[in-house]
This record gives structure tokens, sequence and C-alpha cells, in this order.
């Protein structure tokens, strides 16, 4: 796990950067520069753009995973790179054609009062910008060089909202020219990302189809589908607030569910590294490498996410206040109820592992279609029917139960297929130490001001989750890390 470890470790860095930067801005900067109503209209288009990327990269970028470990020869394994450029432009170029030129379309996605209506190049740009970065990224990630990367796809685009914040802040940019320069700071990333991947490794350009074409096209379409259907669980719940409600409910909802995504920080960390190891193992058929990188993924990841989902979810009236005197507004405190159904969600797919990564890269990735299409279906029904009974905290229940019972499915599939499963006597003991420190500390109020209050029982939960968690040796990655850190003091 040294390799795992030692970029996870720079991953996680570069996310608790991220999420400090993000948290600034999702929590103080939008509300208070932009205010409640221009902060949800932002995230609403953004969340749209988040929809349709999968739709522009058609799941290329996983089939360069996927394959590229298997090609037999360099020229193969180059053709795939090359292959990956130009198979997008064949979805991109006809369907932005296409939305423009029928006006019908457009009446039929959005609603006829939606401002997001008259932001599609914003939509449409961003979701261009992205899919190619995904794609670079990916061409990093088969060299096993995900630092940098991760820094740009975390960091980077915070750092850009807060500069640009703060340019609208002084004056320097009103609303417009706030899109336009967002916009353009996804291409700057997206030029950064392409000269950092072919620094990295630089293929050969024969002007040949894979030898696998028909294969890689195949797998492709299963996993276009599967990331588009992904796409619509994870941002659905945005698009349909602002359509159903307002704007400014997309605001209190996005701070809600960011709070929540913190327990997802280490996951998106040591995913990035372990999935091409997952397709190496998969290709070359090693079933206990394979089953090991699922179980050590699976228990580190719920062990250091539920410290975070302890820490979050214990702390949540002072959390609410601190963001009630800092943004000087109130409503934000409506999504309280949001974070902890969310916090459950993010938690349950931590204790996964690289499972998604398992299905992914391996023959069964099929069945993540079907689940998939059942999974959005599912949430479009929920989420219409929830929204308009329970308000934005509707969103966070539909978000809870079709990714519960999606989770739920990948595990029956990755049993019954592989004979193998994320979990473990001490995945047990973490659940409990989990609950345990939740019910404890959840009803302890300390009569000082919120940030301390925060300050103080973060402490003590913390060390003393540390400490028990050490004691019971429930992860021997986490205590030799822990070790080597006792023994540079």
């Amino acid at each position: 796990m040294g390799t795992i470890a030692r970029q996870s470790f720079y991953n996680v860095i570069s996310i608790l950067i991220a999420f400090a930067l993000g948290g600034l801005n999702t929590i103080v900067f939008y509300p208070r520069v932009m205010g409640p109503e221009f902060h949800g209209l932002i995230v609403a288009m953004l969340a749209n753009s988040n929809i349709v990327q999968p739709i522009f990269s058609y799941g290329i970028q996983f089939s360069v995973i996927k394959f590229y470990s298997a090609c037999t020869s360099k020229r193969e394994q180059d053709n795939l790179l090359i292959f990956s450029i130009f198979l997008p432009l064949l979805v991109i170029i006809p369907l932005i054609v296409t939305v423009y030129q029928f006006e019908s379309i457009t009446n039929y996605l959005f609603a006829d009062d939606s401002p997001a209506k008259s932001f599609l190049f914003l939509i449409f740009g961003v979701a261009v910008a992205t899919a190619y970065f995904e794609i670079f990224y990916s061409w990093l990630r088969i060299q096993k060089n995900t630092v940098f990367g991760n820094f740009l796809k975390e960091v980077y685009q915070r750092v850009m909202i807060t500069v640009l914040l703060s340019l609208y802040l002084v004056g320097w940019l009103d609303f417009d020219g706030f899109v336009i320069t967002l916009i353009i700071g996804y291409y700057v990333r997206l030029l950064l990302i392409l000269s950092y991947a072919l620094w990295v490794y630089r293929p050969e350009i024969h002007w040949q189809l894979p030898s696998n074409i028909g294969v890689v096209l195949r797998y492709c379409s299963y996993i276009f589908f599967t990331g588009f259907s992904a796409s619509l669980i994870l941002d659905l719940d945005k698009s349909m607030i602002e359509q159903i409600l307002k704007p400014e409910y997309v605001s209190f909802y996005t701070v809600a569910i960011f709070i929540a995504a913190v327990i997802d920080a280490p996951s998106r960390a040591m995913v990035q590294i372990v999935s091409p190891m997952v397709a190496e193992a998969l290709n070359e058929n090693k079933q206990e490498r394979l089953e090991e990188l699922l179980k050590k993924s699976s228990l580190n990841l719920f062990l250091v996410s539920g410290l975070l989902f302890v820490l979050i979810t214990t702390n949540l009236d002072a959390i609410y206040k601190l963001i009630e005197i800092l943004n000087e507004k109130k409503g934000y405190a409506t999504g309280l109820p949001i974070v902890l159904l969310i916090a459950v969600t993010k938690l349950f797919s931590a204790s996964l592992g690289c499972l998604n990564n398992i299905i992914t890269n391996s023959e069964y990735y099929r069945y993540l279609l079907i689940f998939s299409i059942g999974a959005a279906s599912l949430a479009f029904a929920l989420n219409l029917e929830f929204i308009n009974s329970y308000g934005f905290v509707g969103a966070a229940i539909a978000s809870l139960v079709v990714v519960t019972l999606f989770n739920f499915l990948k595990i029956v599939l990755v049993y019954f297929k592989l004979k193998i499963h994320p979990f473990s006597l001490n995945s047990l003991w973490t659940l409990l130490l989990i609950l345990g420190l939740y019910f404890i500390f959840k009803n302890i109020e300390i009569d000082v001001a919120p940030f301390y209050s925060i300050l103080i029982k973060s402490l003590v939960a913390g060390v003393l989750y540390l400490v028990l968690s050490y004691f019971l040796v429930l992860s021997e990655d986490v205590n030799e890390f822990i070790n080597k850190f006792l023994k540079k003091q």
C-alpha cells in the first residue's frame, strides 16, 4: 500500500485545502457577496453542467483506465489515448448544434420562468471543459501520477471561485462578467492538465483506431449510461429544487450538502490512485490482491470518514449558529436535517471502499447500467414527490433512499459474482465506535460562542475516537501511520 498511502496522503491534503476554501466560498463568500438567489442560480447551472458532462465524455475516461493496462504494446496504448481525445467530439458537436437549433428542447428541459435557460452557454462550456479535464486526468491516473491532477480538480477551482468572488465584491465584475470569467477559468484548468499530462507521457500519433475498438465502444456505451444516471442522482436534486422552489433554496441546500460532503473527502483521495490498481488486479486475475484492496480501502475509509461523521454531526447546532452569524442572514438553519441525512449516505458509501471501482473495471460492469437507470428513475420520482411534499429536505430524503438501495445492490452483486465483500469484524467495531460517540456527544451542549463550542467538542471527541480506534487496533494501516507520526515527534 506504499504508493496508495503516499499519494492518498498528498491527495487528502489537497482535498482538505479544497474543502477549507470551498467552505469559505459556500458558507461565507457566496451568500454574503452574491446573496442566496444568485448563489443558488450559479449552483443550479453548474449542477446542470455536471449532468451534461458524462454525455460529452461518453465514458471514455473510464475506458482508458480499464483497457490501458490490458494493451499488449505501447502502440496499442497510444492508439487508445489518442482515440480518447476524438471520440467525445462525435457527441459534443452534434448535441450542442441540435440544442441551439431547436428552442423546443430547452423549453422542455427548463421551466418557463427558470433563469438557468438564459445561461446554456455556461452549462455547455463548463461541461466540455470538465469532460476533457477528466479524460486527461485519466491519462495521469494510469501512470499512477495523481497528485497534481487532484490538486487541479479539488483546489484550483475553489481558489478560482474565491478570486472571482473577490473581484465581484469590489465591483470589477458584474454577474455576467462573473459567469464569463468562470468559464475561462475552467478552460485554463484544462490547459494546465493537458500540458502536464503530455509532460508526464506523450503518446505517439499513429492515426489508427484501437484494435479492440468494438469492445472499447461497448464499454463506453455502458459507462455512459451509468455515468449519466449517476450524475442525475448526484445533481438532479439541485436542478429540481431550482425549478420547483426558488434559487435561494438551492443555496440553503448547497450549504448543507457541502457540510456533509466533508465526510467524502478521504474516499475521493484514495479512489484516485486505487482505481488503476483495481484494473490491474482484475486484468491479471489476482483475486487475493483484489480482496485485499477492497477490505483495506473499506476499513480505512470507514474509520477515517467515521471520525469526520462524528465531528460534524455532533456539532450541527453550533455550526449553523456560526453560519448565520457569519452571513447575517436567516434561513440556512432549515437545512440542518439535510446534513444528517446526507452524512449517513456519505458514511455508508465510504464503507464500500473501492467496491464501485471493482464493478466498473470488471466484466460485470453491465449490471451497473441496470442499477443506475433504475436508481436515476427512482431519484427523479422521489425528488418530484418529496420536494413537493417536504420542501428541499425532501431532496435529501430521496438521496438517502436511492443511494442506500443502490449501494446495497452493488454489495450483493460483488459478493455473488466475485465471492468477496468489503466488511470484516473490525467494520462492526468501527460502526459501534461511531454510533457510541455520536450518541454521547450529540446531546452535550457547551455554553460558549459557537466557534469555541465546535473547537472544544471536536478536540475531545476526536482524541477519544483516535485513542479508542488505536488501542482496539481497528486498522493496521491507521495504527502504522499514527506510530510513524509519533516517532517523528
